[in-house]
């Protein structure tokens, strides 16, 4: 149940004594998230972040990540978030109290082409994902292979294709990618599991801290990319994932782009099964409609499909026969130079699946704008959260996210055909969609 933020600020001063409390307020609250957020100042001044859990799974997250950041703050290069005090309420959920990290949330819709802070970004996440695996077992928190993390999708994307609200269309241009076999070819590794703009803090070009660990999985790197496709300018991903491939001890996968597409995909049934959960019928209604925009836009494209093994592109058409006289040998001796070698450019996505780079809408929101004009965002959000959570320092229907917010991504140059990050060397993957 959501609480008043001023009833949260009561219990963070409980959890930490001698904080003291002069100013709250209230952050927005999604439909279906895990936790009700609140910024809190202290009486000196300090700042600080109360998290309390809306279910059950959430609360007992927890601790889990709590034990996480432990283990990996002296293993990454920014700050993670440290559990000062906890406490419990009634109907036993959880608040925990947390000083508030540096930096300031990123936009990806504000991520520049080739800027340090992209850069910044691709390092950090390589950096996550280059950990020891073993690191996340000792926090206790779940390993998934491949075929794990396939099956689990498969099992979302049948209880997705029971409510009836998802085009035919759709879910079989998804167990098509299901079925690929060689695209879950892949080692899993340490992932945030569901990196958000809101998790990312920054400070001038520089990421500095990374929240919102309750997510957090060995399982498959595309996870990390998802959100960050949705919502970032198609060349600004570009430069995320290069750095990302180069600051990797091993090469990304060759099928991690397509993967990504898919997982951004997805996000829209993950939205639509987050409104029914919450009986929340209205944006039901809108992310049924995000998903038919989605199927009207892929229905003719087969880009999530790796393609048969062996297969090459045809060789052009030759329009004239050539004369072996009118060749002119250049170099007659072959290079002898061992260590020459052949650079495979790192390629952007060539479209996007339906959620692309978001625009502010008229609730404070972040919404996606097709070329009709209907709008959509990337997240079902809440929009019928209590008036009385308005606070102290007058943030009144602020502390709830419009419902407005689904995405579809029309922004993008259509939603996934073709193109790709260009971790991969098989021909689709590598168009060129600037």
């Amino acid at each position: 149940m959501l609480r008043r933020p001023l009833v949260l600020a009561a219990l963070a001063d409980a959890a930490v004594p001698g904080l003291r409390p002069i100013e709250v307020e209230g952050q927005p609250v999604r439909s279906g998230a895990p936790y009700q957020c609140v910024d809190v100042t202290g009486e000196d001044g300090k700042r600080w972040t109360v998290r309390a859990s809306l279910t059950t799974a959430a609360g007992a997250a927890v601790d889990s990540s709590s034990a996480l950041a432990r283990l990996l703050r002296p293993r990454l290069e920014v700050a993670l978030p440290e559990v000062a005090g906890v406490a419990r309420t009634s109907d036993d959920s959880i608040v925990a109290v947390y000083p508030q990290l540096p930096g300031q949330t990123l936009s990806f819709r504000d991520l520049q082409a080739r800027s340090p802070l992209a850069r910044s970004l691709g390092t950090v996440i390589a950096q996550l994902h280059d950990l020891d695996p073993a690191v996340y077992d000792e926090a206790g928190l779940p390993t998934y292979d491949a075929e794990a993390v396939r099956a689990r999708r498969l099992g979302d994307l049948d209880r997705a294709a029971a409510t009836g609200h998802v085009p035919t269309g759709l879910l079989a241009r998804w167990e098509r990618a299901m079925e690929g076999v060689t695209l879950w070819h892949f080692p899993t590794v340490p992932t945030h599991g569901t990196l958000d703009e809101t998790d990312v803090l920054v400070d001038g070009e520089q990421v500095t801290a990374l929240d919102g660990w309750q997510s957090a999985a060995v399982s498959d790197p595309a996870a990390d990319f998802a959100l960050l496709f949705l919502g970032a300018a198609p060349d600004a991903f570009d430069t995320v994932v290069e750095s990302y491939a180069q600051a990797r001890r091993e090469r990304p996968d060759q099928h991690l782009e397509r993967r990504i597409r898919l997982a951004a995909e997805l996000r829209l049934m993950a939205d639509l099964m987050d409104a029914r959960a919450v009986g929340d019928e209205h944006l039901v209604a809108r992310c049924t409609r995000a998903l038919r925009r989605l199927d009207e836009q892929t229905a003719l494209d087969d880009s999530l499909t790796p393609p048969p093994p062996g297969r090459r592109p045809a060789p052009a058409a030759v329009s004239e026969e050539v004369d072996p006289d009118d060749i002119e040998s250049v170099d007659e001796h072959p290079s002898t130079d061992d260590e020459e070698t052949l650079e495979i450019p790192v390629a952007g996505p060539d479209g996007r699946p339906a959620g692309a780079a978001s625009e502010e809408g008229d609730e404070g929101g972040t919404v996606a704008a097709d070329d009709t004009g209907d709008q959509e965002s990337v997240e079902a959000r809440q929009s019928d959260a209590s008036a009385d959570d308005v606070t102290s320092v007058g943030h009144g229907d602020d502390d709830v996210v419009a419902d407005e917010d689904i995405a579809t991504d029309d922004n993008r140059d259509d939603a996934s055909t073709g193109g790709g990050t260009g971790t991969g060397t098989d021909g689709p993957q590598a168009a060129d969609h600037r």
